[in-house]
């Protein structure tokens, strides 16, 4: 594998390269800058952003460059709807494909997905935090809206380490 490439929107998926780059060696590149520093069909992981199942940048990525590996950060539990993301994605059933939970703040969104997101907290945020008996991950879900909290987190990587250890 030569790179780690990514798109990110609020910051959320570029932490993750950063870190899953100081961790195994590989420079990390966002996709716009990434076509000036690999060749065409080099090897490498993606990380994008997750918006409505499918990772943003990831059809792009996957014309120019050989995919290991995919990683789909967003408001989900890390672990979690990889089969949606897949599938809403397209990733072919032999690439690995990983869900990681990042940060949620709707300021730091850009132009329609601002809006869109604001949209989400008011309605679904609203009946969510109106439920009796909410799961953990609906107390979670809440506690990302409404008051955000640190979820980049190195323990997050765990699964795609392991992937990655396995690959040498």
């Amino acid at each position: 594998m030569d790179a780690i490439v990514y798109t990110s929107n609020t910051g959320s998926t570029k932490r993750y390269a950063e870190l899953l780059s100081q961790m195994i060696g590989l420079p990390a590149f966002a996709l716009g800058d990434a076509k000036d520093k690999l060749s065409a069909n080099a090897g490498i992981i993606y990380l994008g952003w997750i918006m409505a199942s499918g990772v943003k940048g990831y059809s792009a990525a996957a014309k120019r460059y050989k995919i290991h590996a995919v990683c789909g950060v967003g408001m989900g539990q890390t672990g979690t709807q990889t089969d949606s993301v897949r599938e809403k994605t397209a990733v072919p059933a032999g690439i690995p494909e990983f869900t990681l939970q990042g940060n949620f703040d709707v300021q730091k969104l850009h132009g329609i997905y601002r809006l869109m997101m604001a949209l989400m907290v008011r309605t679904a945020g609203k009946a969510l935090a109106e439920k009796k008996d909410r799961t953990p991950e609906e107390e979670d879900m809440i506690g990302m809206m409404f008051h955000g909290k640190e979820r980049v987190k190195t323990a997050h990587l765990g699964a795609l380490l392991d992937w990655y250890s396995a690959q040498k």
